[in-house]
């Protein structure tokens, strides 16, 4: 076959990376802020005058922005750059409605600004995850209608038959985010800053928590997966070890996935039932998780020799070691028994955390360290030296973290339930909180190690895309002519 002309190449069609570009460098800036709150809120845990007296930065203010702003600026920020990224390359085709994709960027960092003045001011619905005042869960939903137009307007206009499985995933969690979002958002308006829901009483926990785990199930958890089978075998140079392992593990997950929320529920005043089918489904969770885990790290087969010098790959396989590990931690804790122990306790802060920053932290890490050199021309980060030291700061700082609140909770647990012989406390609650404090003092000092390899990779991102400008890729012509 003969090459194209110059001509003719110039002709090609050129993938939409622009946005892809700002959506990855916000997602490494979101990231340094959100986990700055939380390095901060964990020192008001140990030292709680270290919210010098400011209402604004009390726990109960921070705790809230945190967890927003870690969750949705700084993962989903990455989800919207991977995501775009992505589909261009398997569906090989620019993004549908560009000018539609740039909104989406410009929309979703108005949602994050206006969390970030409205979180601290106390305007907020009590509700876990979804704490935002009406009118900006509005824009959330405008700025996710247009991601689901971009996103699936681009895979209608596809040059290949095949739609590849980061797709189905990514495909999944636009999807089901949505349908969580407005349903669990039905609000009725009393100003512009407060409403009441529309559920009551135990439907409205039950509506709530079906939001709240499927927000983990999947924004945290079926958006990453996406990554993973597209950066993993990239990274890697092989194929997924098995695709048909991969489309199991879609269905099982997205099939059971959204029945697991009401484990969070056990011995509240939801039904027993209900409680008990939340159980059965978080229990049969653990074989789809795990097949993904292992399809993800069984990529590697034959090729296991570079996770001595790749420094991505060690993000990106490491990751999936604390995805299996929290998927095992997370069914175990939904049955009723080892639940009793473990509710209410920092064991449940150990859990969550083993899945962000083991899991998200670092699959998000090693996807962007793939991504952002290449969208501006380079084949690797400036420091690659920088990637290796991020990797074990990080690592250590989220063994630190999750090791102090799993002792932690289980200390809480066995103190609150002993009793004398003659039925009371053996402990106070104020005895428990003192024999925590120095796990939280670990705590924070694992988050400090997290926090400050953040900032060596905001460092690097810096100085990777100083002075070089962002590369134009084009669509290959076998597909740009199909």
């Amino acid at each position: 076959m003969s090459k194209p002309s110059a001509g003719a190449a110039s002709a090609a069609p050129v993938y939409t990376d622009a946005v892809v570009r700002w959506f990855a460098i916000a997602s490494v800036v979101w990231g340094a802020v959100g986990m700055l709150v939380g390095v901060i809120i964990a020192a008001q845990l140990a030292w709680p005058e270290a919210n010098l007296g400011i209402p604004w930065f009390t726990y109960s203010r921070l705790r809230p922005l945190h967890t927003n702003a870690v969750i949705f600026a700084f993962g989903g920020s990455a989800l919207f750059a991977t995501s775009y990224h992505v589909v261009q390359r398997t569906c090989q085709t620019p993004l549908f409605m560009p000018a539609l994709a740039r909104f989406t960027f410009w929309g979703w960092q108005a949602v994050i600004v206006l969390a970030a003045v409205s979180l601290p001011l106390g305007y907020t619905q009590s509700r876990e995850y979804a704490e935002l005042i009406w009118p900006i869960d509005l824009l959330i939903a405008v700025v996710w209608v247009a991601y689901a137009v971009v996103f699936f307007g681009t895979i209608g206009m596809r040059k290949v038959r095949h739609i590849y499985v980061a797709n189905w995933f990514f495909g999944a969690y636009i999807l089901a985010v949505a349908l969580l979002h407005i349903f669990n958002n039905i609000q009725i308006p009393t100003s512009l800053t407060h409403s009441y829901s529309v559920y009551a009483g135990v439907q409205d926990a039950m509506v709530q928590w079906w939001y709240g785990h499927n927000a983990v199930g999947f924004f945290l958890t079926a958006g990453f997966l996406g990554m993973m089978y597209y950066y993993i075998p990239k990274q890697a140079e092989r194929p997924v070890y098995s695709y048909r392992l991969s489309i199991v593990h879609f269905w099982a997950l997205i099939f059971t996935y959204m029945w697991a929320g009401p484990h969070h529920l056990h011995y509240t005043a939801l039904p027993d039932w209900t409680q008990s089918v939340g159980m059965i489904f978080s229990l049969v969770l653990l074989a789809p998780s795990w097949g993904g885990m292992i399809n993800g790290i069984m990529t590697l087969s034959g090729a296991w020799y570079k996770l001595r010098d790749d420094p991505i790959l060690k993000f990106l396989i490491v990751s999936l070691s604390f995805y299996g590990m929290s998927t095992f931690e997370g069914p175990m804790m939904s049955i009723k028994t080892v639940n009793a122990l473990s509710h209410y306790t920092d064991w449940t802060v150990g859990h969550v955390h083993s899945g962000a920053l083991g899991w998200v932290g670092l699959i998000t890490m090693g996807s962007l360290y793939y991504l952002i050199p290449r969208l501006y021309g380079r084949k690797t980060m400036y420091s690659p030296k920088a990637v290796e030291l991020h990797f074990w700061i990080a690592t250590i700082g989220i063994v630190l973290y999750i090791a102090a609140m799993w002792i932690a909770g289980v200390m809480q647990g066995l103190m609150w339930r002993a009793v004398n012989p003659d039925g009371t406390l053996v402990y106070s609650f104020v005895e428990s909180v003192k024999a925590t404090y120095p796990f939280y003092v670990i705590r924070f000092s694992g988050g400090l190690l997290y926090l400050s390899g953040m900032l060596l990779m905001a460092w690097n991102v810096a100085m990777t895309i100083k002075g070089n400008r962002p590369a134009e890729a084009r669509v290959p012509m076998a597909a740009a002519h199909a």
